[in-house]
């Protein structure tokens, strides 16, 4: 009989059903998005993911189209940097953008150029998520950064637990404790990552992966902590807990956009 982790469990897997990543399977810095591909809602191999099955596997999360298409078609570019764009001729750069508006945020592309399928669809592999600099950053909740040994892609069990600890009671977890937690990240990583970057845009995106937690497994101001510890160290959808997605009020841009100004409230740090 196959395990739970052999290839051939998950390839006859019902979409769905959580099959853990087995170790030729490619996986992203974000366990939103790891819980979604351990649940069959993206290939499950991670590799050679199009953008319409990442738009609809956040979909299956609760995330709003809007949001999900934001996502998407963002980290679906081309990645070029600030110096790559600087060479490119300023009509040639106009014309792209009327062409694809969505190339105006290249910067946090992560596809390569050539990087299509044999019918020429845009692809990504799971693992491209961890592109430092783009929509990946330094001081992740359960990652270590890019710079530091353990690099920015695997799961670090210690700021897993860290993370779980600053609930009190173990019934719930609040924007509080989060924001609390997301304080010490920040200096811990401070004094650790001579090479860290960390600006606005990078706390802005950090407060952001807060809401979209509160946002996804509870009402904003809390989670249930069984929830959030099922997503975080198993990186699986907590369904067996009692979580249903959210279906007919999915969770958008402006909702995550007020969740995290909050936190960076609570949060009370200056970033320049």
């Amino acid at each position: 009989m196959a395990s739970e982790r052999s290839p051939l469990f998950a390839i006859h897997a019902a979409i769905g059903e959580y099959v853990p990543a087995g170790p030729d399977d490619k996986r992203s810095p974000c366990p939103m998005i790891n819980s979604l591909a351990n649940h069959g809602y993206l290939p499950r191999n991670g590799r050679n993911v199009l953008a319409h099955e990442m738009k609809a596997a956040v979909a299956e999360a609760g995330i709003s189209k809007a949001l999900g298409t934001i996502f998407v078609n963002t980290v679906y570019n081309v990645h070029q940097t600030k110096d790559e764009k600087s060479r490119v001729s300023l009509l040639h750069r106009i014309f792209t953008t009327i062409r694809d508006p969505w190339t105006l945020l290249s910067s946090f592309g992560m596809r390569r150029p050539d990087q299509k399928d044999k019918s020429g669809r845009p692809v990504l592999d799971l693992d491209q998520l961890a592109l430092h600099g783009a929509v990946e950053h330094d001081i992740s909740l359960t990652r270590r950064d890019y710079a530091q040994k353990e690099g920015n892609l695997v799961r670090q069990n210690d700021l897993t637990d860290g993370l779980l600890a600053a609930s009190v009671d173990r019934k719930v977890i609040t924007r509080e404790q989060l924001s609390i937690y997301r304080k010490h990240r920040i200096e811990t990583q401070r004094e650790g990552n001579p090479a860290l970057t960390y600006g606005p845009l990078e706390h802005e995106l950090g407060c952001g992966e807060i809401a979209l937690i509160l946002g996804v497994f509870g009402d904003g101001k809390c989670a249930p902590y069984d929830y959030v510890e099922a997503f975080l160290r198993e990186e699986r959808l907590p369904v067996q807990e009692g979580w249903k997605r959210r279906r007919w009020w999915t969770l958008g841009l402006v909702e995550v956009k007020i969740i995290a100004t909050k936190v960076k409230s609570l949060i009370g740090m200056q970033v320049k």
